[in-house]
């Protein structure tokens, strides 16, 4: 099920989510209707807070083909690279605006997957940067706080001037 995403400012979208204690049938429908909204946006990611559920859940899929989705509980960067890789971000929480953001370009994250099992994965690249920026949400924080303070209220102002025409 495709589900809205939480407009910013939200305050959903600033709180850091809560830890999930096992993978049960609902934790499994809501990364279920997660990859949906993703895929309907369409993006390369999702944080369970966009859509208002205040839980430690990511999804991320950086496939080509699509359908590769790794569905995260509780993810954290155990390890980042030193070197760095710019990327054009965006939210569904802020739509219409984006920033280049530079991040670690590899980074090994540690999640519960689905079976409950505690696993650790690498990912490079566009996959790694969808899941800090993914991680970043979890923690309450989006993906312009990583620019100046002037940056930051440009990139607002122009999407709240866009909200305002739409």
């Amino acid at each position: 099920m495709i589900r809205p995403c939480l407009p910013w400012p939200h305050q959903t979208l600033r709180r850091a989510a809560a830890d999930v204690a096992e993978i049960t049938p609902e934790i499994r429908t809501i990364w279920a209707d997660m990859v949906d909204t993703m895929e309907a946006m369409p993006g390369y990611g999702l944080a369970a807070v966009q859509i208002g559920v205040p839980l430690r859940l990511a999804v991320v899929d950086c496939s080509t083909g699509r359908g590769q989705a790794v569905l995260m509980a509780n993810p954290v960067v155990l390890h980042a690279s030193i070197q760095l890789r710019p990327h054009e971000e965006a939210s569904p929480n802020l739509p219409g605006v984006s920033a280049t953001i530079e991040r670690p370009r590899a980074v090994t994250v540690q999640f519960l997957n689905p079976q409950g099992a505690l696993e650790e994965r690498d990912f490079v690249e566009l996959w790694a940067t969808s899941a800090q920026h993914q991680i970043d949400h979890l923690a309450g924080k989006m993906y312009f706080d990583h620019l100046s303070a002037v940056k930051r209220s440009m990139l607002i102002a122009k999407a709240n001037k866009l909200g305002r025409r739409g």
